[in-house]
């Protein structure tokens, strides 16, 4: 059978919807934590408060992607909880600094982003099981994260720009990118035939519990040391994502504009390397590409414990994007080899079930560490979580992709 080309223009397209989602991540990461800490709160509470729209998303989440799975519409499976939830995130997220002085406002403004954000995350990510043959989705996913790079970068280092003009900002432009990316995603993808999926009506379709029951119980335990590695990279990176811009505030004296564009440095690698880390594991595997990126991030993370110069880390930061990438390319796909087409959705809940628990427990975790110490907790803390993860990855089989299922 002749191998069909890779289709470049749809994956590009795609790649729109995670522009958006990437956009509004950085922002969110970046420039809450210092409202939150400009109210007088301890680093705990605000790594606290900073999980809430992570505890709505592991239960949402899986939630929404299994229900995407049975919805039915003239408009396809997928994009009516585009079209409810990305409108939903862009107003309530726009309204984040100008209630920033109030606790309880500013509370409900992050509540609503999140939930509007999670209504369609899920949905949007499984686009990338529904598009594409399993052999693929290596290539596909470095393409769609190079899209989504490319948005962290225009946000973190266009948002630091805008910051110094105003607070509101940056939060009003990347609303406006969210909806313009999302909409070009609506209009444009292309979702399967519905006649080609099962009936919404059918009762033997796995849904999401019988999913995680199944990954719980086979007698092949990979699924659960991969779900169970995920949380753990999760848990290391998350907590100095979370916290970085205080940390280059409280240990470097910078300003959390300039600690915010620090960051690009990170998501330019995480673009550059976005393509190659797809190929590189189509060649070599998914699961030794995995591991190598955690062992470079680990170093990267024991490094930076002991640079306090911004032009240093600024270099390792690009190093540890490097690395990231063929982690975070590599990690859906390996996920998606354990589903079937019916169960896209629903393994992307689990995916995200298990990287928003991580989002809980990273920022409450490092929080409390930095109220016993200081800031400079996070990069320690990270590295130790990424080691653990290697040790779990090592118990992973993987499973060889197949063109088709």
């Amino acid at each position: 059978m002749t191998e069909q080309p890779f289709p470049w223009r749809k994956t590009f397209i795609l790649g729109f919807g995670f522009f958006g989602i990437s956009i509004i991540w950085p922002l969110f990461n970046s420039f809450i934590p210092p409202m939150l800490a400009d109210l007088g709160l301890a680093a705990a509470v605000t790594g606290f408060i900073m999980t809430w729209d992570n505890i709505i998303n592991m239960f949402l989440q899986p939630w929404v992607g299994s229900r995407s799975d049975r919805t039915r519409s003239r408009l396809g499976r997928r994009k009516p909880w585009l079209i409810l939830g990305a409108p939903l995130a862009a107003v309530f997220f726009i309204l984040v600094p100008f209630v920033r002085q109030n606790f309880i406002l500013i509370a409900l403004t992050i509540l609503g982003t999140n939930l509007g954000m999670a209504l369609f995350r899920s949905p949007t990510i499984a686009y990338l099981g529904d598009l594409f043959q399993p052999a693929a989705r290596s290539k596909a996913n470095g393409v769609i994260n190079l899209m989504g790079g490319l948005g962290g970068a225009v946000a973190l280092f266009g948002g630091g720009m805008l910051y110094k003009i105003g607070v509101p900002v940056p939060f009003i432009f990347g609303a406006g990118i969210l909806l313009i990316a999302i909409a070009i995603v609506v209009w444009q993808v292309k979702e399967p035939d519905l006649d080609d999926l099962p009936a919404a009506k059918e009762e033997r379709e796995p849904g999401l519990w019988a999913n995680v029951k199944q990954v719980a119980t086979d007698q092949d335990r990979s699924g659960l040391f991969l779900l169970a590695a995920i949380l753990s990279w999760f848990v290391g990176w998350n907590a100095t994502e979370a916290f970085f811009t205080l940390y280059t505030r409280n240990i470097l004296g910078l300003s959390v504009g300039t600690g915010a564009q620090m960051l690009t440095a990170f998501a330019a690698t995480l673009i550059i390397f976005s393509i190659p880390s797809g190929f590189l594991a189509t060649r070599i595997g998914r699961k030794p590409t995995i591991i190598a990126g955690l062992c470079g991030m680990v170093v990267g993370g024991i490094v930076a414990s002991f640079v306090r110069h911004p032009t240093v880390l600024l270099v390792i930061l690009a190093v540890m994007g490097g690395f990231w990438a063929l982690v975070n390319i590599n990690s859906l796909p390996m996920v998606y080899d354990l589903a079937g087409k019916r169960s896209i959705g629903s393994y992307t809940g689990l995916y995200y079930f298990s990287s928003s628990l991580a989002a809980i427990a990273g920022p409450i975790l490092v929080g409390w560490l930095i109220d016993w110490t200081n800031y400079g907790a996070i990069w320690p803390f990270t590295a130790i979580f990424l080691a653990l993860a290697i040790l779990l990855m090592t118990q992973v089989r993987a499973k060889q992709p197949r063109q088709s299922e």
